[in-house]
Parts: C-alpha cells; sequence; structure tokens
C-alpha cells in the first residue's frame, strides 16, 4: 500500500487502436440506465502492488455475476506504483488525480491500492460481500436524477462509434457534470520487475479511454467518441456525478456491439 462549461452538445472523438479487430458489419446497439440508480464500482489499482491482484480477480468476478442494471463496475489504474523495475502499461494520471479528488470529498487523507469506491464513495469493507451487497442494495432502491441513454454504430472499419445523452431528471443538482470511459476486458501482463515480478496478472472492466468532464446545459448534454469493435473486449461506460462532491448519481453500460 502507498500514500501518494460547456454547450448542451459537446463532442470528443478518441481512437483505440486494436490489432486484428474485425469491422462490425451493420449493427447497431443502444442501452439506457435503469428506472433506479445503479452503482458504479470503481477499483483503484496497479500492476506494481502485490496486494491489488486478488481485488482485480474480485473485480473480474463481480463482472461475470452481474447485472448492469445493479452494477457497473470499472477498473483504473494509478501511476504512483510506477518505477524502473515496472511500470504498469495501463496506468494514467488523471486516474491518480480522480482517486485523489474522491478521497479528499470524502474527509480522507490517504490514496491506497487497492481501492473501492461505489457511487463515489469509499467502501473499505468492500471484501464483506454482506457490506457490499448493502451498499449496492441501498444504491438501487433510489430514484435516480438523471436519464443516459448511449447509442452505438459501425464507424470506420473495425470501430465502433457512440454518442451518451444525459438528460437531467427533477431536483437534479446545479454540480452535475458528465463522463465517459472506455473499458476493455481480457488483459494479461507478465510482470518481470517490482513486486509482482514473475506474476502473470489478469484485468477485466480495466479503463483505457477517460471522456469529460463536461456540465450540463439546460439539463441535457452529449459526449461522443469511438473504440475498437471487438465484442467481448471492448465497451463504454456513462455516468453523471456532483462536481462538489464526486457522488455518482446515474451510470449507464454499453457493454458490446461489435461483430
Amino acid at each position: 500500500m502507498r500514500p501518494s462549461s460547456a454547450s448542451a452538445l459537446f463532442a470528443i472523438c478518441i481512437s483505440l487502436c486494436a490489432a486484428s479487430a474485425n469491422a462490425a458489419s451493420g449493427n447497431t446497439c443502444s442501452a439506457s440506465s435503469p428506472a433506479h440508480r445503479a452503482a458504479l464500482v470503481e477499483l483503484y489499482t496497479s500492476e506494481g502492488c502485490n496486494s491489488c491482484p486478488p481485488a482485480d480477480t474480485w473485480l473480474g468476478a463481480l463482472d461475470h455475476a452481474r447485472r448492469t442494471d445493479t452494477i457497473v463496475p470499472l477498473a483504473l489504474h494509478v501511476d504512483y506504483w510506477d518505477s524502473r523495475a515496472w511500470k504498469d502499461r495501463f496506468a494514467q494520471a488523471a486516474f491518480t488525480t480522480r482517486q485523489q479528488q474522491l478521497t479528499s470529498a470524502g474527509s480522507g487523507h490517504v490514496v491506497y491500492t487497492p481501492e473501492i469506491f461505489v457511487g463515489g464513495k469509499e467502501l473499505r469493507d468492500w471484501s464483506s460481500d454482506a457490506s457490499f451487497e448493502s451498499r449496492i442494495k441501498q444504491l438501487n432502491s433510489e430514484t435516480p436524477l438523471a436519464d443516459i441513454h448511449i447509442d452505438g454504430h459501425p464507424s470506420a472499419p473495425g470501430h465502433i462509434a457512440f454518442n451518451a445523452s444525459f438528460t437531467a431528471r427533477k431536483n437534479l443538482p446545479d454540480d452535475v457534470v458528465a463522463y465517459a470511459a472506455v473499458y476493455e476486458n481480457q488483459l494479461v501482463s507478465a510482470v518481470n520487475g517490482g513486486e509482482n515480478n514473475g506474476a502473470t496478472l489478469h484485468h477485466d472492466r480495466v479503463v483505457r479511454q477517460w471522456i469529460g468532464p463536461i456540465r450540463l446545459t439546460e439539463g441535457r448534454a452529449q459526449l461522443s467518441g469511438d473504440y475498437a469493435s471487438d465484442a467481448m473486449r471492448f465497451g463504454v461506460v456513462a455516468f453523471v456525478e456532483r462536481g462538489t462532491n464526486g457522488e455518482v448519481l446515474q451510470v449507464a453500460e454499453l457493454a458490446s456491439c461489435g461483430g
């Protein structure tokens, strides 16, 4: 463990390059947030941390056992474990910054790995099934304050273009901002340095592209992007959160849209 707006329409175009990705042929897909509040589960992790692989495995198992209308998991690799011995190829400074901001908003003083946030709030006893399920059940019982819709369609060969639309409901706070994240599954690293030297690590739900934040204008916003069309490996998540305290108010996922 180591311490360590805008207009109603806003588009950011990104590209994820994947070798041998196949173009989707006329496939379109969509996903919408549920009628209740879904829970965004964020794991802050690193390949340089020897206590992180069990948490990575937990997140992967969580993904396989879940329903997308209850929880949406993401793994964000931080960069403060990077060293000459081993550099995490999935780490981004933006994720370290986000972890620090969420920790500070929750009156915390130390960031560490592995660390779990559910709905933008830290959950220290996440490994306890009872504690984790209680937090999820609490969030799922609440009425959302925004609706999210994601559309996907083939764009350039081997890529899917997506549009995420955000619409406010009554009583949505004024400080809400929107994000989208492209994730990748089935990642493997043979580590030859650092605390995990000699280990082969398996990762799912790893965030590769991070888009936002943007503010909702007159109760609406839109984010656009592009990702590789491998149906099993890539997907997109969109969510809204309070800009002042990081509380995630609603989340939606387009799990696959390829062929």
